[in-house]
């Protein structure tokens, strides 16, 4: 068997590899690409595999931005964060999913699913298109507000109050735009994951903002990009390079 691996998170990738050569060591891993991008050359440029495990959100865009530039038609196992509502619909014999974090059992089941229906990959673009709809689909509800521990007491922020999240030495704050903040125990993975992507894009590794709470963004040389939030935040602000692109279309709606 040849298989693809498209996941951004370096760590999952690897832990994805080993589980799936202690399922069978004779597999062969042809691919890790962590991008839309590095997907996409890569297809164009190489033998289609036997099956891709693909994870739905990458660095630069949704995976499924994949397959509007490259067709692909063999079999796919979702590595996914989502939680199952949005799944169940299409537990078809084509494609299954692994909700991450991702275990043994669960990946041996999938692959011997895989095994079982070889072959009957026709069904897979069908799949994959309801997929897609139901996860960009406008009705997707998503986190209105958050708990959070304040002294003896739990208060609960509306998340239009919150201008940005900011990862600060393993610890997660909600930036208000009244200019107070708070510790919030839920990761900015998990929060980029939960909060509306219409109004909320993860800048780099310690920021992921409000559109609101742009103030103006400034052109460096490089394609680099420099932000004025507010509330003002403490240590310049630049979108990392590799978001970009991304940043500028999220901008333009």
């Amino acid at each position: 068997m040849r298989v693809v691996i498209i996941e951004d998170e370096q760590f999952a990738s690897m832990r994805l590899k080993k589980m799936i050569h202690e399922y069978d060591e004779n597999i062969e891993i042809l691919a890790e690409l962590e991008s839309v991008a590095e997907s996409v050359k890569w297809f164009q440029n190489n033998q289609e595999p036997d099956l891709i495990f693909l994870d739905i959100h990458l660095e630069d865009d949704l995976s499924f931005a994949i397959f509007e530039r490259v067709k692909i038609s063999c079999p796919i196992i979702f590595t996914t964060a989502f939680d199952e509502y949005a799944i169940k619909a299409f537990k078809l014999k084509s494609i299954d999913y692994l909700l991450k974090p991702i275990v043994q059992d669960e990946l041996v089941s999938a692959l011997d699913k895989y095994k079982e229906f070889k072959g009957e990959s026709k069904d897979a673009a069908v799949d994959l298109q309801n997929l897609y709809n139901i996860i960009v689909n406008k009705q997707q509800t998503f986190r209105e507000r958050l708990s959070i521990s304040f002294g003896a007491k739990i208060k609960t922020l509306k998340i239009d109050e919150i201008a940005y999240f900011s990862s600060e030495e393993g610890m997660t704050y909600a930036y208000l735009f009244d200019k107070a903040n708070y510790p919030v125990d839920i990761s900015l993975d998990k929060l980029g994951e939960e909060l509306d992507p219409d109004k909320f894009f993860r800048i780099n590794r310690k920021l992921l903002i409000c559109i609101n709470s742009i103030k103006d963004v400034h052109i460096y040389p490089k394609s680099r990009l420099k932000l004025a939030l507010n509330p003002k935040f403490e240590q310049e602000v630049f979108v990392s390079l590799d978001k970009v692109t991304a940043f500028k279309k999220w901008l333009n709606g």
